[in-house]
């Protein structure tokens, strides 16, 4: 849980701030949904899926895009959430604050240990004999320099990451056009739209291939939600949150669809390969062998830029949860930057561990498959929660939600339809062996926390920061209904 009353203007300790601008929250969205997984995991997918990973693409981001506008208007509906583990504490009990909020501090930490791994290959491809550990320590490092100035700091340096994403992708979209219309021959054949189609149709690897996209497309959308988090520190998040949320599908058509169809349509999707970047692979197609390089540091860039995505919302779910009494008190603490410095480097010491797992084994993809789908699933789990918390809202708050100027398309039937998507991706998850060790293993981390939560759960201090927590949602909702209240009046005398 992250809910914080408002500091009184005595001596408080200080609060985080409200400094992320809508320049700020447009593209860390954006950068959410545009995960390291597309730039190196599409090779894999393109491989096991062959030309029906578009439909894979838009089906996930299609769903998804429903968990976001529930958890928009989950957020909207009472300006004291701070993220989704507070409105899940509120709505489903405090057993789903601490879940949630550790559940996805863990997402984040595996996720930024696969993006340590994914640096350190990919910087090993442009300097052959680089010990691995190097780009990893350098990458940690980096990253906590950057996020222990300011929260502006973050939002700028995750701006300029997503722009580098978004020009990439760009570049290849118009350079594959041209290849396209241009008749460009390569050993593979010729460049042509019909490459869709003509190396066994859409679904070469019939339903079970089909099924194999959904694996590894996942992880590929993990960050999506970033922008929940963000709530704590976005300027004015009534106007800023929908615009991010609603341009959701627009950037999953662009990105997504649009740049697998560029390359599968210059290059036969036989020629991909699991462990290869096929964004590379074109850019060294067609000749272009500086602007290859060049994709190679954008890949890495992709990949700091999800780990700096990471060390942000570990930091803010750990600060939450030490405020409410879910974490030890230590990381409750502010630097004088208002930046919660120790709960950064927690995240940051943890993140060193995916230097070990490289040494532990040696094939640096197997540890990246591993890891991100146990993040995969937990992600899952996440999202299942913020469905959850939106049926106990519509139940419990059905003034809220008729009050609401931005409710979720579809409503409860779509909640349904959204949690059978996802029981799906789990069955696909146990298709494939080195999927379903990592599936098996998940649940480990739930028995800890389910352990963890029944020591806690009963302790004094935890009870009574519950209930100051509930108090000051209380208060901000009679808040919000005078204000509406005062604004209707307002416009009766107007009109009279």
């Amino acid at each position: 849980m992250t809910i914080h009353p408002p500091a009184s203007s005595t001596g408080e300790a200080p609060r985080l701030e409200r400094q992320l601008s809508n320049r700020h929250i447009q593209l860390i969205a954006i950068g959410g949904a545009i995960g390291t997984g597309l730039f190196m995991g599409s090779g894999k997918t393109i491989s096991a899926a062959g030309p029906s990973v578009i439909f894979v693409y838009m089906i996930i981001g299609f769903m998804l895009f429903f968990v976001m506008r529930a958890m928009g208007e989950l957020l909207l509906s009472n300006l004291n959430y701070k993220s989704f583990s507070d409105f899940a504490a509120d709505l489903l009990g405090p057993w789903a604050g601490f879940f949630t909020g550790w559940t996805y501090w863990f997402c984040w930490v595996i996720t930024g240990i696969a993006d340590v791994i994914a640096i350190a290959g990919y910087s090993r491809e442009l300097w052959p004999g680089l010990p691995l550990w190097i780009p990893g320590l350098a990458t940690v490092a980096i990253l906590l320099l950057l996020n222990l100035t300011t929260v502006k700091a973050f939002g700028e340096t995750e701006f300029w990451f997503a722009l580098i994403k978004i020009i990439a992708i760009a570049a290849l979209i118009i350079v594959g056009m041209f290849m396209i219309f241009s008749g460009f021959q390569s050993d593979a054949g010729t460049a042509s739209f019909t490459n869709l189609w003509s190396h066994g149709g859409f679904f070469p690897n019939e339903f079970m291939g089909f099924v194999a996209g959904f694996q590894i497309a996942v992880f590929a959308f993990v960050g999506i939600e970033l922008v929940g988090t963000t709530a704590a520190e976005a300027k004015n998040p009534e106007r800023n949150l929908p615009k991010a949320i609603n341009s959701i599908p627009i950037r999953v058509l662009l990105f997504y669809v649009g740049a697998l169809i560029i390359l599968m349509s210059v290059t036969p999707w036989t020629q991909f390969a699991a462990g290869h970047s096929p964004f590379i692979a074109m850019f060294s197609l067609a000749g272009l062998g500086a602007a290859a390089t060049v994709v190679n540091l954008v890949v890495l860039s992709s990949a700091m830029s999800s780990a700096n995505s990471g060390i942000y919302s570990t930091s803010r779910m750990v600060f939450g949860l030490a405020e409410e009494g879910d974490a030890p008190a230590v990381f409750s603490s502010l630097s004088r930057r208002k930046v919660p410095q120790n709960a950064l480097f927690l995240s940051c010491v943890l993140l060193l561990s995916g230097v070990v797992l490289m040494y532990a084994g040696q094939d640096i993809g197997k540890a990246f498959d591993m890891v991100t789908t146990v993040s995969a699933v937990c992600f899952v789990f996440v999202w299942s929660i913020i469905l959850a918390s939106y049926i106990a809202f519509r139940r419990r708050r059905p003034h809220l939600h008729a009050a609401s100027k931005f409710k979720m398309p579809g409503g409860i039937p779509m909640v349904w339809v959204v949690f059978g998507f996802f029981a799906f991706v789990l069955w696909a998850l146990t298709t494939q062996p080195d999927t379903l060790v990592a599936l098996l293993v998940t649940p480990v981390w739930f028995l800890m926390l389910g352990a963890a939560w029944l020591v806690l759960r009963r302790r004094p201090a935890h009870l009574a920061r519950f209930a100051a927590f509930q108090d000051a949602l209380r208060a901000e909702e009679i808040a919000a209904r005078e204000q509406s209240g005062r604004l209707l009046q307002e416009k009766e005398s107007i009109k009279g």
